[in-house]
């Protein structure tokens, strides 16, 4: 989880058992458990994922309780361990993404997560498919109309508080709170109610990477022995429920889940993440009307006084008409102004440049200027973007790539305000990590569905934040 995330939680003295030791099945018995949980995902029909923190630990965020977890260290008075890289710039693992192609072949009926690192959602599991127990680090939320905003930046507190932010949906406009609970916070009903429902329907609730310990969510599994469903749980560390699961499975998470998808015959698709940004630029003329007084922006889509997370720098240039000198912007806001004379129509050209964490280094973006020219609003099918932006990006294996998805033209005062897409971080996954004589199960349709590794390597996922 987020370092800041622990540093923010209210202090307790007790937070249960911390540095639990770590098990490993033998290869021979690791393949045999593996078969059998494939086997029950291809009987399941209404299959429930539970996750915890061990399903991010692939994705450079610490885990809480295992040997090296930031409660552990803690405890023994140690520095805590170092992410490697940016907590919003995290990217979802292979089994992140496994889940995503197991609830796009409509296997997988809905996902229950302790974490609060929202890469589930970044990953692509649909929101209404999602049960985040303990909250989103990246998510606030509006408690006068619960709209809910997804961001590209860690929401600055925890705790159900407050934010600098308020709604944008017409006739609202109520202060934002952030999602992520301290420890005296009650589990959301809106969270808990479908969890509870989904888990007394499920046939197989699969428990990825949680130690099982924190109630009242570690009981939610339980809720499906009632109907006779079952438990499997894939952990390195032992856990309470283990008596009461069918499977428990020690070994990485990542290795178990990427052997069952290679059983069922599906592949785990790439993630390909596509941020937004806004380009505004705004223009009036001098008293004397020879000259256009102009600022161009750069800015975030979640507001002006949002932060741009992922943008480092910008520099700017233009058509060689025009002998401005090249700019450079290193400090947010991302702003410049300037005066040119009312006839000339020239170029603005502005190289982004990356802050650490993402794909490739920059991407450059040409915003013509033309003051007697006034362009019209439009806004085009914003998914049939994403969806070429993202098969380019499989294709060319590289991100970078760019499109304008949305321009708005105010009158008064003049201004233009465009929003763009950019492809910013590529990751793809080798699905099968024992060889092909290690997998000795009869591959096959998955609950009626024929699955082959083309029809589900030509269907690209694409995320956002």
């Amino acid at each position: 989880m987020s370092l800041g995330y622990a540093e923010k939680l209210s202090f307790i003295e007790d937070v249960g058992n911390v540095g639990m030791t770590e098990f490993f099945d033998s290869p021979q018995l690791l393949q045999e458990k593996i078969e059998q949980l494939a086997k029950l995902i291809q009987k399941s029909k209404h299959l429930v994922v539970f996750t915890g923190a061990g399903i991010s630990t692939s994705c450079g965020i610490p885990d809480f309780r295992g040997p090296k977890g930031i409660w552990t260290l803690q405890r023994e008075g140690k520095p805590l361990p170092e992410a490697s890289l940016p907590f919003h710039r995290a990217m979802p693992s292979m089994t992140h993404m496994a889940l995503v192609e197991l609830e796009k072949a409509g296997i997988l009926k809905f996902v229950i997560s302790q974490n609060i690192d929202g890469l589930h959602l970044r990953s692509g599991i649909p929101r209404e498919k999602l049960a985040e127990l303990h909250g989103d680090s990246f998510m606030e939320a509006c408690p006068s109309c619960g709209k809910e905003y997804f961001r590209d930046f860690e929401v600055e507190t925890i705790g159900l508080k407050e934010t600098s932010r308020r709604c944008s949906e017409k006739n609202c406009g109520g202060k934002l709170k952030d999602t992520v609970l301290d420890w005296e916070d009650a589990l959301p009903s809106k969270e808990m109610n479908p969890a509870e429902r989904h888990c007394r329907n499920a046939d197989v609730v699969l428990c990825l990477g949680t130690s099982l310990q924190i109630t009242p969510a570690c009981n939610l599994p339980l809720k499906c022995l009632r109907g006779g469903g079952k438990i499997v749980i894939v952990n390195l560390q032992k856990t309470p429920k283990d008596k009461k699961a069918s499977l428990v499975i020690h070994g990485f998470v990542d290795k178990v889940i990427a052997g069952v998808m290679d059983l069922l015959n599906l592949r785990i698709p790439p993630y390909i993440r596509i941020d937004l940004f806004q380009i505004t630029v705004t223009q009036s003329l001098s008293a004397d009307k020879k000259f256009v007084n102009w600022t161009i922006r750069v800015g975030s889509v979640h507001g002006q006084n949002a932060p741009l997370s992922f943008i480092k720098s910008v520099e700017v240039s233009f058509s060689d008409k025009i002998k401005y000198k090249l700019a450079s912007l290193d400090k947010q806001p991302f702003q410049l102004k300037r005066r040119t004379i009312t006839t000339e129509v020239f170029d603005i050209m502005l190289k982004l440049n990356f802050s650490d964490g993402c794909g490739c280094q920059c991407t450059q973006i040409t915003i013509p200027f033309d003051f007697k020219v006034s362009a019209k609003s439009f806004e085009p099918d914003k998914e049939e973007i994403f969806q070429k932006l993202s098969e380019a990006a499989v294709e060319e294996f590289r991100c970078g790539q760019n499109s304008l998805i949305e321009r708005k033209v105010f009158s008064s005062p003049k201004s233009e305000a465009t929003v763009y897409a950019i492809v910013t971080n590529i990751k793809g996954f080798e699905s099968n990590p024992l060889s092909n004589s290690d997998l000795k199960w009869q591959k096959g349709s998955v609950n009626g569905i024929e699955t082959s590794r083309k029809r589900s390597n030509s269907r690209k996922r694409k995320s956002r934040p």
